[in-house]
């Protein structure tokens, strides 16, 4: 079993589909959504780069497909949901530490202004 410091430094787009899938499972369409809002826009991600991405936290277990839809009855029924694993939970959570851990450093040397 891959421990989640395995899969750190992730990418950027990777971080925020884990982020995105953190506090409720989603779908494509609505993992997009939910990054550039959280990005203010600054983040957009493409249905190509998305589902490239979506494809490869799959096949490392970062994410699983689900069976079960939320809403059937008001569903597409060609979206598919994705929730993250607890392997996948672990990884985004190093990451954030390591992050914030760099965050850190930048306020200790003073490239950043320390928290009021």
């Amino acid at each position: 079993m891959p421990l989640p410091e395995d899969f750190l430094p992730l990418h950027k787009d990777t971080f925020h589909i884990l982020v995105s899938l953190a506090c409720q499972d989603r779908h494509g369409y609505s993992i997009m959504l939910d990054v550039a809002d959280r990005t203010n826009g600054d983040l957009k991600l493409s249905p190509s780069s998305l589902y490239a991405s979506i494809k490869r936290l799959l096949t490392q277990g970062l994410i699983e497909e689900l069976s079960e839809r939320p809403d059937p009855e008001h569903d597409d029924e060609r979206r598919r949901y994705y929730r993250l694993t607890t392997l996948g939970r672990n990884v985004a959570v190093a990451e954030a530490r390591r992050l914030e851990k760099l965050l850190a450093d930048a306020r200790m040397t003073g490239l950043l202004p320390s928290r009021s």
